[in-house]
């Protein structure tokens, strides 16, 4: 049944012109050109009756989103499109669409179609009556249905959501959805202290606000998605490992840091791995080690402009200048890390604390200069 809060809104496929959308639904997008026109044509059907505008913040999609979005636009003055160049990131698109919104309330919700549009008049109308500033689409609670949640993705969701809330005290059923409405102003409040790296805004919306939020959650079924691929891969493991750390370091820590801190541990299990295949094809140590060290500069350069950089990601002939530079930052970041460990050592000979300081200190410049020379914002 469906339910309309605003029962004397104009009707009709255009809005009256004089009457501004009362709700914004949010949908970042990346490859997902196939599901734009059938994504729009079902919100007029459940959000008939309601004043609304649908923004498409687009990443600059290889595959033509922003256009079909555009030509969408063009026949219905309820949608626009804001397509993003030289940043990436889902929290990033959808900071930046509730921000160009002026309507009192905001929605965000998956462009592949596997979030149920129908609910959006329920949770609309659980603000509209004060019952919540935020109301979340569940995944995890009586009366879901998860027709398009398996495998590799069930797992990382269910593994996500356990670590969130014995981590981080979050009391949601899933702080990892990406589907939920809000209070516009409530969003305003913290966007500044909101992170704009990783694919999840929701549990950082949740935490940032530290209990001052009335959250809700609602029951839908979580369907299959209907044309494009899925975005799951290890960035979005990354990523969220990031603003977990940080949330547990009282966003003392920068998430940018902790990924690219995370980037460098797995550059030495790479090292080691490949210094093994080294020895077992009998090269010398000091190549095993060199060949090993270039392999997991290599490894720690690409992880790092998928992930940390994602937003600033180089490409073509950047890559290419980009990894001499990377290498050039990190061969200075050894020569800090070796001569500080070796000065605290001859201060005081304890050699894990000597070693640990090298290692921050190393790992620290070359995030700043990397920040700064290889990744810089354009």
């Amino acid at each position: 049944m469906s339910v309309t809060p605003f029962p004397n809104a104009p009707r009709g496929t255009a809005p009256t012109p004089g009457v501004s959308p009362i709700l914004s639904v949010i949908v970042p997008t990346f490859n997902e050109a196939q599901n734009i026109a059938e994504l729009v044509s079902r919100l007029e059907r459940a959000l008939d009756g309601i004043p609304w505008e649908a923004i498409i913040v687009d990443d600059n999609s290889p595959d033509g989103t922003s256009a079909v979005a555009k030509a969408v636009a063009a026949k219905n003055p309820r949608v626009r499109c804001l397509r993003r160049l030289g940043r990436r990131g889902l929290a990033g698109a959808c900071l930046e669409g509730i921000l160009s919104s002026s309507a009192p309330y905001v929605a965000v919700i998956d462009g592949d179609l596997q979030h149920d549009e129908a609910l959006l008049p329920q949770m609309l109308k659980r603000l509209t009556d004060g019952e919540a500033d935020l109301v979340v689409g569940s995944r995890y609670i009586e009366g879901t249905r998860s027709e398009g949640l398996g495998g590799a993705r069930s797992t990382y969701s269910h593994a996500a959501t356990g670590l969130a809330q014995k981590l981080l005290g979050t009391r949601l059923s899933d702080p990892m959805s990406g589907f939920f409405m809000a209070r516009r102003e409530c969003v305003e409040q913290v966007a500044g202290r909101l992170s704009p790296i990783g694919f999840k805004i929701l549990l950082d919306l949740v935490l940032t606000s530290q209990g001052h939020l009335r959250v809700v959650e609602e029951p839908y079924t979580f369907r299959e998605r209907h044309a494009g691929e899925s975005k799951f891969d290890l960035r979005i493991g990354l990523e969220f490992l990031g603003l977990l750390l940080a949330k547990l370091t009282g966003g003392v820590v920068d998430t940018r840091f902790l990924l690219f801190g995370l980037v460098g541990a797995i550059g030495l299990i790479v090292n080691l791995v490949a210094l093994k295949i080294g020895l077992n094809y009998h090269l010398s140590f000091p190549v095993a080690q060199s060949v090993g060290t270039f392999v997991a500069l290599f490894s720690n350069f690409v992880l790092n402009n998928a992930t940390t950089y994602r937003d600033r990601r180089l490409r073509g002939l950047q890559f290419v200048t980009g990894f001499i530079g990377f290498c050039v930052i990190c061969l200075a970041g050894i020569v800090s890390n070796v001569g500080i460990a070796t000065w605290l050592y001859s201060e005081r000979p304890v050699w894990w604390v000597a070693g640990a300081a090298g290692s921050v200190m190393g790992a620290l410049w070359n995030y700043l200069m990397s920040s700064q020379f290889v990744w810089r914002t354009r």
